[in-house]
């Protein structure tokens, strides 16, 4: 069996920017685990698969619109919602797959997800939004950490408040510590003053055998309401401050954030299986 792969950088403006994603298209589903293995081998952050939707439209679309069953795999575990990686797979099918849509249509295990695109390529996905709820800090994640914390929060990921954007730029976190968390994930995040950006964060995966992910689109949309009650307005501009960066656009509307952003594809190549 031979799977295509296009690896992309999602949230990206440039080359070696934002987070980069596999994204291998099938014709129908193999095992868990050969999914998993195939995850573990490309050794990204995540891998995204698509199979063409059993019907090639949903319910409540109309027959024109491209729709597939999307799942997502880090190295270690499937997950339930990827947002750098739905970006990768919308980038790849509008430019090789459906150049006339611009309305991309996924069924996930976090529900149905659109995607759409702009005349000026930008990208914008329409995920669930995730209420976060206060909680108490942890010292233990606070000395790990190793800054001090103003406030926690809880919802898929704990989110943990700071004071300042170099604060958040600067962390040197205990990874193995993070890493023994019951959590999938610890976002760490501050008010974006004194940069061009609303909100900062970072994000470290905890039990998503991620020690820090580039760009999270998921955690975008625990952070986006919290975020948007605080100062005041639905539509932001996030910049994850890892290494690489990337910018997330974010507009909450109701229950639903909208996500947006580009995508610089960096490779393509085939991977041959065994039946």
């Amino acid at each position: 069996m031979q799977i295509p792969l296009i690896q992309i950088d999602a949230f990206a403006e440039t080359l070696f920017e934002g987070n980069p994603a596999a994204v291998m298209p099938l014709e129908a589903w193999p095992s868990n685990e050969v999914l998993q293995s195939l995850a573990l081998e490309n050794n990204l952050s995540e891998t995204a698969f698509l199979v063409p939707h059993a019907t090639g439209t949903a319910p409540d679309e109309e027959p024109t619109q491209p729709t597939y069953d999307l799942r997502w795999f880090t190295p270690a575990i499937e997950v339930a919602l990827c947002g750098h990686a739905t970006l990768a797979a919308s980038s790849y099918l509008f430019e090789d797959v459906h150049p006339d849509a611009d309305s991309l249509r996924f069924s996930t295990r976090s529900g149905g997800l659109t995607v759409n695109r702009t005349p000026e390529g930008l990208l914008t996905m329409d995920f669930p939004a995730e209420v976060p709820v206060p909680t108490k800090v942890d010292p233990r994640i606070a000395e790990a950490l190793g800054v001090e914390v103003l406030e926690a929060h809880r919802a898929t990921d704990l989110i943990y408040m700071v004071k300042d954007a170099e604060t958040v730029r600067t962390l040197s976190p205990d990874l193995t510590f993070l890493a023994s968390l019951p959590v999938r994930g610890i976002a760490v995040t501050a008010p974006g003053d004194g940069t061009e950006f609303d909100v900062v964060s970072r994000w470290f995966g905890a039990q998503a055998g991620v020690p820090e992910d580039p760009v999270t689109g998921s955690a975008h949309c625990q952070l986006a309401p919290l975020w948007a009650d605080r100062l005041g307005t639905v539509e932001l501009t996030a910049r994850q401050m890892s290494p690489r960066g990337g910018t997330v656009h974010v507009r909450l509307r109701d229950d639903r954030v909208l996500l947006s952003g580009r995508c610089v594809r960096y490779l393509e190549g085939t991977v041959t299986v065994a039946e």
